[in-house]
């Protein structure tokens, strides 16, 4: 894939599904002014549509909402169909998401932060230091074009961090079996998010569908592209998931090692 620094002088043509949330205005916020990205659209949900964007957001990040983008108005997602451009950042629940990313990502390059097709095979599960080779699974972008159709999945924001400690022991060592207790912020519940009644001084010792998530997830990560196609990493991931009172930060306390290779010194010892 040919790197934005090819074509000077032009900005990539960029809108931003979900705009609204706590993950849309993180996108929002990066991109708003960036050299590589020309943020041109924002889109939402039918009671947003229509608002100009500061109106429909709720802002809860640390820096102001950005002036630039303050006065755009917000669309829904099919007023944005077919609208020429060229990255479009996700950030959709997973039940419009589901429906709504397939159709963007016939016209244009879709980045996800939704998990609806983060285990579909065509989509690349990224953490780019860890896996930049899974990107082949895209088709090449055509001649004139600067980036290729199709969608880039990124992963529950806890496997990111596992994945990203794993990879140099698993490259240095083989790893086969992973315990990971995590302590995730309340911000990664999005909004509205949990009541201070529920998370003040208090920890919630299960979080719907996240450890599931960590599991499969990390196996596609760590696994190797053959043949067009992601073979998982032969690893067994045990979870536990707490969400605790802090506002931004997950932390995964991570247990790793080789019990296949320990079985077979056993092995060899014993004979």
């Amino acid at each position: 894939m040919r790197t934005p620094n090819r074509h000077p002088g032009r900005r990539i043509r960029t809108a931003v599904l979900g705009a609204t949330g706590t993950v849309g205005q993180r996108f929002v916020s990066l991109l708003a002014g960036h050299p590589w990205f020309e943020l041109e659209a924002l889109a939402a949900s039918e009671r947003s549509a229509g608002k100009p964007y500061r109106d429909a957001v709720t802002w809860v990040q640390t820096q102001p909402l950005p002036p630039a983008v303050a006065g755009m108005p917000v669309q829904t997602c099919e007023q944005l169909l077919g609208g020429g451009y060229e990255l479009v950042f996700s950030a959709l629940g997973t039940r419009v998401a589901t429906a709504v990313e397939p159709e963007f990502a016939r016209d244009c390059l879709l980045v996800t932060n939704a998990s609806s097709y983060r285990m579909a095979a065509e989509v690349p599960l990224l953490v780019p230091e860890v896996n930049p080779d899974h990107l082949r699974l895209l088709p090449a972008p055509p001649a004139d074009a600067l980036l290729p159709t199709g969608m880039i999945a990124n992963p529950n924001c806890s496997t990111i961090g596992l994945a990203l400690a794993l990879k140099p022991l698993a490259d240095a060592f083989g790893v086969d079996r992973v315990s990971v207790v995590t302590l995730q912020a309340v911000s990664g519940a999005g909004l509205p998010g949990i009541s201070g009644y529920q998370i003040l001084d208090n920890v919630i010792p299960w979080i719907p569908n996240e450890e599931e998530k960590l599991e499969i997830e990390t196996t596609k990560i760590l696994g190797r592209l053959a043949g067009g196609a992601i073979e998982p990493a032969r690893l067994t991931v045990s979870t536990q998931c707490n969400r605790v009172p802090v506002v931004d930060g997950h932390t995964p306390c991570v247990s790793a090692g080789a019990l296949l290779g320990a079985e077979l010194a056993v092995a060899r010892t014993c004979r």
